[in-house]
């Protein structure tokens, strides 16, 4: 089994929970959304990865590890679109590992929920696309916020602002969160904002406003892209 793989790297986690963490990333090709604000916009077409086995996938990874590794990020475009060999090559490898998805794949999900130990679920909003059209997402990304909870997974929410996003926008999101929930779960909130910080000069006091609105609700973090700060992958 191979699947389609940009690069396999080793690096800081600069976003969400595990922040700061050494992780080896496993950037797979290919998205099923085209999100406005992609920080890897190469990475949504799958014909940009070179397809990798599972045995040179691991191999790969064997070399990257270092003392302070923590777990493995598979990251994409969407990597839910490899479910299959997910499942396989953690199947084969013991490592903690680490899902980043925008959570529209819940069948997909069910693969590999048992295997992950920790899953950050990307909730977008409308204004994250060129177009209105986006469907049925919402209900999608709740499901498969419940699976990987259900299944033990240790799973927080990010939801990517701009300076354009309203302030009730980011308090309605983790109002409809928390009411959808199956399980009565402290699920945090990762308020990210959009790089470059540069953006936010003007606009900090929004950041407060958005976290205070949707406190109310959730357990509210927020988190700039830390290793864009340090200019490392």
């Amino acid at each position: 089994m191979k699947a389609p793989i940009m690069e396999v790297f080793s690096s800081i986690q600069g976003e969400g929970k595990l922040i700061g963490r050494r992780q080896i990333f496993i950037r797979f090709a290919g998205c099923n959304l085209d999100c406005i604000y992609c920080d890897t916009p190469e990475s949504k077409n799958a014909a940009n990865g070179i397809e990798i086995s599972i045995e040179e996938l691991s191999k790969t990874v064997s070399h990257l590890l270092t003392p302070d590794f923590h777990s493995i990020s598979f990251t994409g475009g969407e990597p839910l679109l490899q479910a299959d060999f997910i499942k396989l090559f953690l199947e084969r490898n013991d490592f903690k590992s680490m899902l980043e998805t925008n959570g529209s794949l819940p069948s997909q999900i069910k693969k590999i929920a048992g295997l992950i130990d920790y899953a950050s679920v990307d909730i977008k909003l409308p204004e994250h696309f060129a177009s209105d059209n986006k469907g049925d997402l919402w209900e999608k990304e709740v499901d498969s916020l419940n699976i990987l909870i259900e299944k033990g997974a240790n799973s927080y929410c990010k939801v990517v602002v701009l300076p354009t996003t309203k302030v009730d926008t980011v308090e309605l999101i983790a109002k409809h969160i928390k009411k959808e929930l199956n399980l009565p779960s402290k699920v945090p909130l990762v308020i990210q904002p959009a790089s470059p910080v540069d953006y936010w000069v003007k606009h900090s006091p929004k950041l407060f406003k958005m976290s205070e609105k949707a406190g109310k609700h959730m357990d509210v973090l927020t988190i700039p892209q830390i290793h864009k700060l340090l200019k490392v992958r």
